[in-house]
């Protein structure tokens, strides 16, 4: 099992995402030119990471040059309207600010897969066996599922913004009120039409939910998965639904059975490439029975229910969720519990970082 921090990975605030700065073009230029800024560079959905000392950590490089960025002082002028006035790539991605780590401007940069830099090793973490056989220091591009669990809280926030923010502007470079063109504008945090109109990053809100039953959990396999691999029952919140309607009709519609007792625990951004994890915990309803379940075969392939024992020491052929994601934080804090004493308290909003 994996460790089991206060907040789920993604979520614990690590990064300081210096609004300040993103907002004054004077500040952002400052933060480029800082001595200890550092650029992330995305390549499609990878990451490039370095080994070294049996640590996992991302290749970071010095910001040199201009930033490619598309700077709007005028709503009005072309610059607004016509994206090759400013220094854009060739698919109108900026270079976005991400924040600071330890005080340092973290930036981010997408970078054409087939056009990686010269003399970088092509190398990835699938086929160097999770990085254990490359030479130390070697620089090698791996999707971010498979080292996020072994990078640093700060490390993996910053991935996360980067992704959500490269991700989006490759799809907003037109306006969805009028299709005019678009131009990055707040360090990359939004877009300005030609009107002055502004535009974020959109988030898609996602509920997750960990239903217990007499010391059992219930899990599904989605049809779309290989034999053996399961998680927690989740789905997207539709429009005009409140978070515990969303829940209950999930629910319904990949198990067969209803809820009661559901409470909030806690969030997680999953930005690969929008989401928002609200992850619940629920309990049957009344009445319901356990083995009454109903999988909906267009989605879920399996459903079962799996004790403590069971999922502390999975079986060969069980997969459990990757320790990144907000299930396997879920199950984890659920397996670690006493069974005595029941369902946590949901995380203190109060007190969240």
């Amino acid at each position: 099992m994996t460790s089991n921090p206060a907040r789920p990975p993604l979520a614990g605030g690590a990064l300081d995402r210096d609004a300040a700065t993103r907002m004054s073009q004077e500040l952002l230029g400052e933060a480029w030119r800082d001595p200890s800024a550092k650029m992330l560079r995305i390549r499609g959905v990878e990451i490039p990471v370095r080994v070294e000392g049996g640590a996992t950590r991302l290749a970071w490089q010095p910001t040199t040059g201009e930033p490619r960025a598309a700077v709007v002082e005028d709503p009005e002028g072309a610059s607004a309207a016509d994206p090759s006035q400013s220094s854009l790539d060739a698919r109108g991605v900026t270079d976005v600010f991400l924040g600071r780590i330890d005080g340092a401007p973290v930036f981010a940069r997408a970078i054409p897969v087939a056009g990686a830099d010269p003399g970088t090793d092509a190398r990835t973490v699938e086929n160097e066996g999770a990085g254990a056989e490359a030479e130390p220091g070697d620089e090698l591009w791996v999707h971010p599922f498979q080292v996020g669990a072994r990078l640093t809280e700060a490390e993996r926030e910053a991935v996360g913004v980067a992704s959500a923010l490269l991700r989006w502007h490759e799809s907003a470079s037109y306006s969805p009120r009028d299709g005019d063109r678009t131009a990055a504008t707040q360090g990359g945090w939004a877009r300005l039409d030609a009107r002055g109109g502004e535009h974020f990053p959109r988030t898609d809100p996602a509920v997750i939910v960990l239903i217990e039953h007499e010391n059992r959990v219930l899990l599904g396999s989605n049809a779309l998965w290989e034999p053996g691999r399961f998680s927690l029952l989740a789905g997207f919140v539709e429009a005009g639904e409140s978070l515990e309607q969303a829940v209950q009709r999930e629910v319904f519609e990949e198990s067969g059975v209803r809820l009661g007792d559901i409470a909030y625990v806690t969030s997680q951004p999953w930005p690969f490439p929008r989401s928002l994890m609200l992850g619940f915990r629920a309990r049957l309803a009344a009445g319901v029975d356990p083995e009454a379940l109903v999988p909906d075969p267009t989605e879920i392939s399996e459903l079962r229910w799996f004790t403590r024992d069971e999922l502390r020491e999975p079986a060969e052929d069980l997969t459990l969720p990757m320790p990144l994601s907000i299930a396997r934080w879920m199950i984890d804090r659920w397996v670690a519990e006493d069974a005595a004493e029941g369902a946590v308290e949901p995380v203190d909003s109060a007190t969240a970082s």
